[in-house]
């Protein structure tokens, strides 16, 4: 929503005028109060050896926890844990396989498990209604039926996902198929898996406890990790990596770019692999996105040092004012590579618009009720029930839907369950795709003064789903709707 009609219709503008204007400057986090402020961005010395999570296959269990004494940015903190360690581990499998995970719930709140981006039967897929109590265990069958792809999984339960995810519980999800193989992309070592996020602390202690302007806004830390390392560095041959790139923030947009004008050649988006590699020099990655990228570094020497950065766009939104390294790649040995970039990566399947049945609007700009009162997050005007159900489609059809948000002043990126989507078009704002959009995508990042449109087949699976942004604070304030597949 418009932030000065908040500030109108929470009677902020009579208390500025009580206390002065330096409240309504931190509450607008201006460029300057920013400094020095947990949103600001510290970097560290990148000398931390990145952490290679641990890879799962066959069937796998997750005991979701909270447990003490995790390093992070040389502070020991409570976390919320799967695997004894900030993220879970990467669950690698392939198309045409059944995976089966079972879900201990220590906790001492009800969750559950979200697999972000996989098309399953409604009851596995981690609806806000299908939690596991504290106490009590789940058992999840995942059939994998569509493509070789980056996906990934985190918690979904109604109020307190942006924070059980922010404390810990997260994890990457890998998808293989045949087609992929036969590509024969860089692999093994030279295949890294990197899930982004940031962090906040309190003294000590990892903290999350977002202001009532913070959950208007996200909740943004000063702390950047890099599959749980602060300022991590990669040690790395001068030849082809492959980098799956996880934007796992709660709100934090990255735009993506790497020093010594070294290039991203994007190969995948969020549901898979592009038809042709995609040239670029930077990416725009919303909360829940996904790069599949590779990067040349054959003609570095060693010794050479190349930072993986987020780079300013406040063009385009507030938050990006402020450019920083997330990683830092250390040329240590040569080798020999006989990699070459294909010129050709997979088929797609346009949708056309002639074939949806229906089109359908959802305002994304703000306004009406909250969870807790006045001035909260909704879609059309609305703001999450779990026991009401918001729009109702056909298995099978293909609809047109587009998410408006050319009145609002936030960045939203939106989410649906259960269904892999095409993006059409963008009106207004950035007024065009990014190349990532010529893939399938899950999630769409809709800046502020912009529509975008998107076509989806729905699966045949019946059922409740839901749609969101994945501002999780956003989501947590209610930005969600339940949709029926029947």
């Amino acid at each position: 929503m418009k932030r000065r009609h908040f500030i109108k219709s929470t009677g902020l503008s009579t208390l500025t005028a009580l206390m002065g204007s330096s409240f309504l400057l931190k509450s607008c986090h201006t460029e300057e109060d920013m400094i020095g402020e947990p949103n600001w961005i510290v970097e560290g010395g990148f000398d931390t050896p990145l952490p290679t999570l641990p890879y799962a296959v066959g069937n796998v269990e997750l005991n979701a926890k909270s447990i003490s004494g995790e390093m992070i940015d040389g502070k020991i903190t409570s976390i919320l844990s799967y695997r004894d360690g900030l993220l879970g581990p990467t669950i690698k499998t392939e198309t045409g396989s059944n995976v089966n995970v079972r879900l201990d719930n220590a906790l001492s709140e009800d969750t559950n498990i979200h697999w972000h981006g996989l098309v399953l039967p409604a009851h596995m897929e981690g609806h806000p209604k299908d939690v596991t109590a504290s106490g009590n265990a789940f058992q999840y069958s995942l059939p994998i039926t569509q493509r070789a792809g980056t996906y990934w999984y985190h918690p979904h339960a109604e109020g307190t996902t942006a924070r059980q995810v922010f404390m810990g519980l997260a994890g990457m999800f890998i998808v293989t198929d045949a087609e992929e193989t036969a590509l024969q992309l860089p692999s093994g070592e030279m295949e890294i898996p990197l899930i982004i996020q940031d962090k906040r602390f309190d003294g000590p202690s990892l903290d999350y406890s977002p202001t009532e302007d913070e959950i208007m806004s996200g909740y943004l830390g000063e702390t950047i990790v890099v599959n749980g390392a602060y300022s991590p560095l990669a040690s790395i041959a001068n030849t082809w990596y492959r980098l799956r790139l996880l934007n796992g923030s709660t709100a934090r947009v990255y735009n993506l770019t790497l020093t010594n004008n070294i290039a991203f050649h994007i190969i995948g988006s969020d549901g898979g692999l592009l038809e042709r590699p995609e040239h670029a020099m930077n990416i725009l990655l919303g909360p829940g996105e996904r790069a599949d990228v590779l990067v040349d570094f054959s003609s570095l020497t060693t010794g050479t040092e190349v930072f993986l950065v987020s780079d300013k766009f406040s063009k385009y939104n507030e938050q990006g004012r402020q450019s920083f390294s997330i990683l830092k790649f250390k040329v240590e040995r040569s080798v020999t590579s006989n990699f070459t970039l294909p010129s050709m990566l997979s088929s797609i399947s346009r949708l056309a618009e002639a074939s949806a049945i229906r089109t359908r609007s959802f305002d994304i700009s703000g306004g009406g009720e909250r969870h807790g009162g006045i001035g909260g997050h909704t879609i059309n005007h609305k703001s999450y029930s779990i026991a009401r159900v918001d729009e109702k489609v056909q298995s099978g059809t293909t609809e047109i839907w587009e998410f408006d948000n050319s009145t609002g002043d936030e960045v939203h990126p939106m989410h649906i369950h259960g269904v892999q989507f095409q993006v059409l078009q963008r009106i207004g704002g950035r007024n065009e795709l990014d190349v990532m959009e010529k893939g399938w995508k899950d999630t769409v990042l809709v800046m502020a003064g912009e529509r975008v449109r998107i076509i989806m087949t729905f699966p045949e699976y019946r059922g409740l789903f839901v749609l969101h942004c994945h501002n999780l604070e956003h989501e947590d304030d209610g930005m969600m709707l339940n949709y029926e597949i029947i």
